[in-house]
């Protein structure tokens, strides 16, 4: 699957790298070198996914990716320094699909960007359908999330996690099985990672979510997905 890739990168010699990596791959590259720049594109060009780097000038890639966040769902992969883990999970609260931690094999970024692509625009035969769990319904074909009447936006990652919940109802889910169900490529990711997705997850889907009543945690195992309606 074929796309326009904004890459955010200020290191020309890395940028100029993954650049020609993503293009091998076939996709259009536009490359920006600061935040700022990196706004200014994504509205002028309306990109199929970001790559975004942590560390940029004028606003950094945290700020950029709560920014986007405000008025779109692109895909977004961060990069980050593999000294700074909390800027991974800063990144995932403000909406990131998936991190990269530096330094990092350019062809694992065109694999990650590949597949969050595959899973964000492209349905793979079988897999369509509508899961559904009490008044929450998750739609694999339009990928459209709502509960009762409500719209939720959620994120393809976000998505990804809760199809998966939803299609198993009252079953429990290991943070590893999410973990592979919701990335690409996920030796680098952690448990914490799956803990933050599920948090924004029930900001978006719970009535209360400092008291969770649909996606519960299972302590020690996992998590699952229930109808609060149905005690």
């Amino acid at each position: 699957m074929t796309a326009h890739v904004l890459l955010a990168e200020d290191n020309p010699t890395q940028a100029e790298v993954i650049r020609r990596y993503l293009e091998q791959d076939g996709h259009r590259t536009t490359v920006v070198r600061d935040g700022p720049s990196a706004l200014r594109a994504a509205e002028r060009i309306r990109p199929d996914l970001v790559v975004l780097d942590v560390m940029m000038p004028g606003l950094d890639g945290l700020q950029v990716c709560r920014k986007l966040r405000d008025h779109n769902d692109v895909l977004v992969l961060m990069l980050t320094a593999r000294s700074s883990k909390a800027d991974v999970i800063r990144g995932l609260e403000q909406g990131a699909d998936d991190y990269l931690t530096k330094p990092f094999s350019p062809r694992e970024l065109a694999l990650r960007v590949r597949t969050l692509l595959r899973r964000a625009g492209r349905t793979p035969l079988g897999e369509t359908g509508i899961a559904r769990v009490g008044d929450l319904a998750v739609d694999r074909g339009s990928r459209l999330t709502h509960v009762g009447d409500r719209a939720v936006e959620c994120t393809p990652v976000e998505f990804e996690m809760l199809f998966a919940l939803a299609s198993a109802p009252g079953r429990v889910l290991s943070r590893a099985q999410l973990l592979d169900c919701a990335f690409a490529l996920h030796r680098n990711a952690s448990e914490r990672t799956v803990d933050v997705h599920v948090r924004n997850l029930r900001q978006k889907i719970e009535a209360d979510p400092a008291r969770p009543a649909r996606l519960l945690t299972v302590h020690g195992l996992g998590y699952k997905l229930v109808d609060p309606a149905a005690g």
